[in-house]
């Protein structure tokens, strides 16, 4: 019997393993913590690319995109990262209280957390989309969840029903360590090309980055 390599089932089959090879990629480089914001804006160059054109080499660009958006991707990732991770005690510290103000505060503290995590998503997005500088790109990472608010939504949901699902579904954490992460990017780059032509005509962002340079 002889196997068609252009056939349609084994090159989807073919797409499928790269999307599970580039999941696993993900989680190690993450394992540093540091650098997890440097893995997800790779990640998020990837998906973009593939999801705008279907083209491109996933483990490879993910390396290359790795390599260019380390010292952005780490300092965006930390900028919000951190924050969020403080303010998510807080949440835990006044929601534990069970009292109205306790109740109140808390759950600002919740809204303000999933602004901030848009926001984070942003940042990584277009540090993986433009060169720009990193205070440019702080500042429309956080404009844009105010601008976008119904596509940040859209962006937000992802996250949010993955994480409930392996809470009410803890095998679920399965299928997230083998495909959730690379096709949970490739899901939000829909959304996120959404917004970039929206903003198309932002005078202020730079050239996109060119997925080729340092291949």
């Amino acid at each position: 019997m002889r196997v068609d390599p252009d056939s349609r089932s084994v090159q989807g089959l073919t797409t499928f393993l790269q999307f599970v090879a580039l999941n696993v990629l993900y989680i190690v480089a993450c394992v540093p913590v540091v650098t997890a914001g440097a893995a997800t804006a790779a990640l998020y160059e990837v998906a973009l690319r593939y999801a705008d054109e279907e083209r491109g080499y996933l483990i490879r660009g993910f390396l290359v995109g790795l390599r260019r958006n380390l010292w952005r991707g780490s300092a965006v990732g930390l900028l919000f990262g951190v924050p969020i991770a403080m303010l998510g005690f807080a949440a835990v510290f006044w929601l534990a209280l069970d009292s109205a103000l306790g109740t109140a505060v808390g759950t600002i503290t919740v809204l303000f957390i999933a602004y901030l995590v848009a926001a984070l998503l942003y940042g990584l997005a277009l540090v993986a989309r433009y060169a720009d500088p990193l205070g440019r790109t702080v500042r429309n990472a956080l404009l844009l969840p105010l601008g976008e608010p119904l596509r940040t939504l859209a962006l937000l949901l992802r996250p949010a029903v993955m994480v409930s699902l392996m809470y009410v579904y803890p095998p679920f954490v399965a299928l997230v360590v083998t495909i959730g992460f690379s096709v949970g990017a490739y899901v939000d780059a829909f959304v996120l090309h959404s917004v970039f032509r929206r903003r198309g005509g932002d005078p202020t962002a730079l050239d996109p980055v060119d997925p080729h340079s340092g291949e």
